[in-house]
């Protein structure tokens, strides 16, 4: 790499990759959650971080990049985390606190990811990509406000219960 053009590229393929992954990982927590709701969040996100995918597709359509050809070794990490946790033994009020703190923290890794590539479409002069990106970026916070909400509001004082 040798420009912010050829950083941010990379980015673009990472963020990719992150995205596929998450879609294979998502059923699997879908399944291990037991609170319809937290159930529902999952499922509502899948069907978003398919968007993200096609979102990014477009991008790099528009900017010519093929966007296959990088793994996510980050989420690659995060997801086998969740799926370690998932395999655990546990009360299904920790259960599904647990799978929360899980996604929260692919959602704050999406965030940072999106929230970078923003920065470098803007920089670079890519006005309609980073709306794309922007909106992408946006949309992985409100899942973000929702699993925190669902936490605060009842699951976590359910586990701890």
């Amino acid at each position: 790499m040798k420009t912010l053009e050829d950083l941010f590229e990379h980015q673009l393929k990472d963020l990719y990759s992150a995205e596929k992954q998450l879609i294979k990982a998502l059923p699997k927590m879908v399944e291990s959650a037991t609170d319809s709701k937290l159930k529902k969040a999952f499922e509502d996100h899948l069907k978003e971080t398919k968007e993200h995918k096609k979102r990014l597709e477009d991008v790099c359509d528009e900017l010519g990049i093929d966007p296959d050809g990088e793994t996510c070794k980050g989420m690659e990490g995060l997801i086998k985390e969740a799926e370690s946790f998932i395999k655990e033994k546990k009360d299904d009020d920790v259960n599904n606190a647990g799978l929360i703190a899980d996604a929260q923290r692919i959602e704050h890794y999406e965030i940072s990811g999106y929230g970078t590539a923003v920065r470098y479409a803007k920089e670079l002069g890519h006005k309609s990509v980073a709306t794309k990106l922007k909106k992408t970026l946006d949309e992985e916070y409100g899942a973000d406000d929702k699993l925190n909400d669902m936490a605060e509001q009842r699951l976590n004082r359910k586990a701890k219960a």
